[in-house]
């Protein structure tokens, strides 16, 4: 097994534990007598491939450590970047590691650098230099030190009088207030040496009574409703919202403790017992940034970034901090970052780019969380993987829970996904999909109110049942949904200024009549007019409603599936003459399209995108019907 082969199984397996790495965090390399391969910035240890480690000259790389003496701070940190810049030889416009130059000077064939909670308890706390000489007497440890090349000329110095002070390098390097540095020439001597240190660490912990897991209160729904709406916007530019998590109420680090924190949660968190927007520009002008934590004491614990993922990151970040805050209570307490290390950090270019690349590219919906209701398969599936595609963060809501999960789990979004259960007929069950929504995401940009049944028949012979069971799901169900989307809606809109979007997939069949289908098309010409009515209510709140009416959807279950599809339905009722055949019943319909196709999934989303994209529409019926139904 090559050593590249080696540390790329190393950085994987620890990348992949919560317990090591956190928001892809941590450096990883291997060396041979020539070549440095170190991981690029920017890329999560859990998905590094062997293909992106960057290739470097180690001869070009120790030239690092030869820079006059009279240049400044920042003079030798950009003439670092340069000489790392020269000393790339790889093809794959990765960008190294501004740690490059200390992995170098590591004299092993593989370094793990991981920043772990339990050792950033140490790290991080008042007496941690004191107790690692206790605990790890054979250790190096390095006081607090700006990142990037100034860190490793101050090791480079550190490791010098070291090795003439023990004959040897030190292969485990304790930075305070930024992990751990393990070097070896194995892979079983790296996960040994990782292994001793969180093994005397937890002993440590529990010695001293503090848990393992961060302790939390229980989350308070009422707070969550109330404010996670508002914080989308008042955290926001203004006018395009922001992702807001909400978390079960935790005591937040009331400084900045590690790079990892300060770049991904920022130093502080707001803390307050009622979030204002004027305690949010209060902040602001204290700190130069708005708060990415919002902390309700004892109520939860908010956390904003541009997407799901960028939430999410906030969140495992903010509660990180939380624990090794707790951790370092085991060292005689938390010691926070100065405030000119804290500054140079949030102002650290090497950084700044490692965030972009990590944060993605924005689309037209980057930000915008959109429930789809019925997403789950047909019409819905398709609709979410279009807009999960234009960078929206998608939620399918659906009544198939398991269903809802795997199309969740199935399309790739660089705004993430999620899913939830939902049976649009039930009240109750629409009261808890949106707050679940809202607890995950703070709120709703574009709700997409998929979901309907259809059941053909005369109206010489329809059941009642089957006739309430198609009005509650496609009429009433609609109403239901707009009834408790809509307040969450006008709540995070009166924090900016942007507009959120209802759009109902509705059917050509809601603009002209169908024969033997009374119960479908009535719905549907039913809902336009609750579109109609809504859009002229709710525009005051900044909500624009339209209705998509879509053509016929043939490759979909609704009409291909070969037990309850509409296909065998209309030819067991006879509703075309002379159909023999499924084949014969499709052809039928297909001919009566100018277009002589089916709509498709792409076709609805990009009417779904024009409704959202378009600032002076609402209130419409738009066909999307390959010229079947025309508007008069």
């Amino acid at each position: 097994m090559s050593n590249l082969t080696i540390i790329r199984e190393l950085s994987n397996r620890y990348g992949s534990n919560p317990e090591f790495v956190l928001a892809g965090g941590g450096n990883t390399s291997c060396k041979d007598e020539k070549y440095l391969y170190v991981k690029p910035s920017g890329v999560a240890l859990a998905k590094v491939a062997e293909e992106d480690f960057v290739k470097l000259e180690r001869e070009a790389v120790r030239r690092c450590f030869e820079m006059p003496e009279e240049l400044s701070g920042a003079e030798r940190e950009a003439l670092a970047g340069r000489l790392l810049n020269f000393a790339v030889v790889s093809t794959t416009g990765r960008r190294p590691s501004v740690e490059a130059p200390l992995h170098e000077l590591m004299p092993f064939t593989f370094v793990v650098h991981l920043h772990p909670a339990m050792v950033n308890g140490l790290t991080c706390g008042r007496d941690g230099e004191v107790v690692c000489r206790e605990l790890f007497p054979e250790a190096l440890w390095l006081p607090a030190t700006d990142p990037g090349f100034i860190l490793a000329n101050a090791v480079y110095r550190a490791n010098l009088a070291y090795k003439e002070r023990t004959g040897r390098p030190a292969s485990v390097i304790f930075l305070q207030n930024h992990g751990v540095f393990v070097g070896a020439d194995t892979a079983a001597e790296i996960e040994q040496i990782y292994a001793e240190i969180m093994r005397k660490l937890r002993a440590r912990y529990q010695a001293a009574g503090i848990p393992a897991e961060l302790e939390c209160g229980e989350l308070d729904r009422e707070t969550v409703n109330a404010f996670a709406p508002l914080l989308r916007g008042w955290l926001g530019d203004g006018e395009t919202p922001v992702t807001v998590k909400s978390l079960p109420p935790f005591r937040t680090a009331r400084g900045p403790l590690t790079p990892d924190h300060i770049v991904y949660a920022k130093s502080f968190a707001l803390v307050t017992e009622k979030p204002t927007r004027e305690a949010i520009e209060a902040f602001e002008k204290q700190n130069g940034y708005k708060p990415l934590v919002v902390e309700v004491p004892g109520k939860a614990v908010f956390c904003a970034g541009k997407n799901a993922p960028g939430a999410n990151t906030v969140a495992l970040l903010a509660r990180d901090a939380g624990r090794v805050q707790r951790f370092a209570d085991a060292f005689g307490g938390a010691a926070f970052l100065s405030d000119e290390r804290r500054s140079f950090i949030e102002n650290w270019e090497a950084e700044s780019y490692r965030r972009k690349v990590a944060g993605g590219a924005n689309a037209v919906l980057t930000g915008k969380v959109a429930v789809i209701t019925g997403g789950a398969q047909g019409f819905g599936f398709g609709i979410a993987e279009e807009l999960a595609a234009a960078g929206a963060t998608v939620v399918i809501a659906d009544l198939n829970f398991a269903g809802a999960e795997k199309a969740a789990q199935t399309i790739h979004a660089s705004g993430g996904t999620g899913a939830v259960a939902v049976n649009i007929a039930d009240e109750e069950s629409v009261a808890k999909m949106v707050e679940t929504v809202v607890e995950s995401f703070g709120g709703i940009d574009l709700f997409v109110a998929n979901a309907g049944v259809l059941k053909a028949g005369s109206v010489k012979s329809f059941e009642k049942k089957d006739w309430d069971f198609v009005t509650n799901i496609n009429y009433t169900g609609y109403f239901l949904c707009v009834k408790h989307v809509a307040p969450v809606m006008a709540l995070q809109n009166s924090a900016c200024s942007g507009w959120t979007d209802i759009v109902q997939v509705n059917s050509k069949s809601g603009l002209v009549g169908s024969n033997r289908n009374g119960a479908y098309a009535g719905g549907k010409f039913g809902t336009i007019g609750l579109t109609q009515s809504f859009a002229l209510e709710l525009v005051a709140d900044h909500i624009k409603v339209n209705s998509v009416c879509p053509g016929n959807f043939f490759d979909g279950p609704l009409w291909s599936d070969p037990v309850r599809g509409l296909f065998v339905q209309y030819l067991q009722r006879g509703k075309v003459p002379g159909a023999k055949s499924v084949a014969d019943v499709k052809v039928h319909y297909e001919k009566q399209i100018p277009m002589h196709r089916g709509c498709y999934p792409s076709d609805v989303a990009k009417a779904i995108l024009y409704a959202v994209m378009q600032p002076y529409e609402t209130g419409q019926a738009i066909p999307v019907t390959g010229g079947q139904v025309m508007l008069n």
